[in-house]
């Protein structure tokens, strides 16, 4: 049996100096959330983007992403890269 996984994009990509930090929340189960973030910097073909997935499991898309955007901003901030 397949199981049909739902991917959302939150709407509060934000920037964060030269950085676009999308949060994203994919469902596994029915109140089962995983949070997955996008860090990316520059333009057309110097563009880079790094994508975050994480372990914890969250019961709302709300906290999901909060997470995700939360971690995001601790990467861009941290001066250990």
């Amino acid at each position: 049996m397949n199981q049909v996984l739902q991917e959302q994009k939150s709407p509060s990509s934000f920037a964060l100096g030269k950085y676009l930090i999308s949060p994203l929340a994919r469902m596994s189960a029915p109140g089962v959330y995983h949070a997955s973030v996008s860090i990316r910097s520059g333009r057309g073909r110097a563009s880079h983007d790094r994508v975050f997935r994480f372990l914890p499991q969250f019961s709302s898309l709300e906290s999901a992403c909060s997470y995700a955007a939360e971690q995001g901003r601790a990467w861009v901030v941290s001066p250990a890269r």
